[in-house]
């Protein structure tokens, strides 16, 4: 067992897998722990599909494709403020129309891009772990760098926002700064997270590891710590299913982390369906 998982690590593609798997596995987990507390699951879907004409952009002009997804990601969440701040339009539904549209545009100009130049995009759309570049290991490092020293220096403000944005408010906390500063952490994870699982599937590694842990545990540290820990061993456990089976990264991480939830959701010490069905008895 122990030379089955060390063989493949002699390999360089194995070892930036493995190191893009323990960073998108903790940044999806603690950044997708202010989603699911928020119940704003929508907004991490409309981000994660409003990215893809920010990549073919960038990479039809020659720049970085991660500066590129991001500008994307920002644009949508300004579209989805300006539209729900200026019409009757829920936010709800401006979710809806932007991702839609900015989906829509993203597969157009990959598909424009692909008939000119022989090159997949398609990786971005469910993920390739196993192919990361050094370039790309380093870019996301720096992503997720960014993002938890944000999240370790604002964490009390993003806590009290998160579950009482009125009272946040009225103790004079810049509520509107804070919403669209968690916004560009989104953004940022879903950047840093499209080679590993794809911007299809993002959201299932940014809900599902918080999700799981908020099963288990009560407050929101645990729920960090505890989804990092799920969301860094469904990564690096779907990266050697990829590896051993020849099956797609991204569905094999997301595959391993839903067994998880699974697993949680039945046998829960206080929230299990089974467990609490037999103490019911």
């Amino acid at each position: 067992m122990l030379e089955a998982l060390i063989e493949p690590l002699q390999y360089g593609f194995m070892q930036r897998s493995l190191v893009i798997a323990i960073l998108v596995g903790l940044l999806c987990a603690v950044v997708g722990s202010y989603l699911m507390v928020q119940r704003l699951a929508l907004l991490g879907d409309a981000i994660s599909h409003s990215v893809l004409p920010g990549l073919a952009i960038a990479f039809m002009v020659g720049a970085n494709i991660f500066v590129g997804a991001f500008i994307a990601g920002v644009l949508s969440t300004i579209a989805i403020a300006w539209i729900r701040t200026r019409s009757p339009i829920k936010e709800d539904a401006a979710m809806g129309i932007v991702f839609s549209a900015f989906f829509a545009l993203g597969i157009t100009l990959i598909t424009v891009v692909q008939k000119d130049n022989k090159i997949d995009l398609n990786h971005f759309l469910f993920g390739n772990i196993l192919g990361v570049t050094v370039d790309e290991v380093r870019d996301t490092a720096i992503i997720a760098a960014i993002v938890l020293t944000v999240v370790i220096l604002l964490y009390k403000e993003l806590l009290f926002y998160t579950f009482d944005p009125l009272g946040a408010q009225a103790a004079g906390l810049p509520v509107n700064r804070l919403n669209f500063g968690l916004m560009l952490l989104i953004a940022l994870t879903i950047v840093a997270s499209m080679k590993a699982v794809g911007v299809i599937l993002v959201l299932s590694l940014l809900i599902t590891p918080g999700a799981t842990a908020y099963l288990l545990v009560k407050r929101l540290h645990q729920v960090m710590i505890l989804g990092a820990g799920i969301g860094v061993f469904s990564s690096i456990s779907g990266m050697y299913l990829s590896y051993f089976y020849n099956l797609p990264s991204g569905p094999a991480i997301v595959l391993v982390v839903s067994g998880l939830f699974l697993l949680a959701l039945l046998f829960s010490p206080k929230h299990g369906i089974l467990i609490s069905t037999s103490y019911q008895k």
